[in-house]
């Protein structure tokens, strides 16, 4: 998936992200947050900045229900 780091990334580009990843590796909500902030934001909330971190919060809650 292509990253652009011009601007916020929206809910739907981190769920799809996630998705990706349960799906490829098999795993659970929890351990594809973990590998997706460790690829995306480099273990850092403020890397991608505030807005798209907190999408991203938002986004794990949807898959993780």
């Amino acid at each position: 998936m292509v990253l652009n780091r011009g601007g916020a990334l929206s809910i739907d580009y981190f769920v799809a992200y996630m998705k990706l990843i349960m799906n490829t590796k098999d795993c659970p909500a929890l351990k594809a947050k973990e590998i997706a902030f460790e690829r995306l934001f480099r273990n850092k909330s403020d890397t991608l900045g505030q807005e798209s971190y907190e999408k991203f919060l938002l986004a794990f809650d949807a898959i993780a229900k």
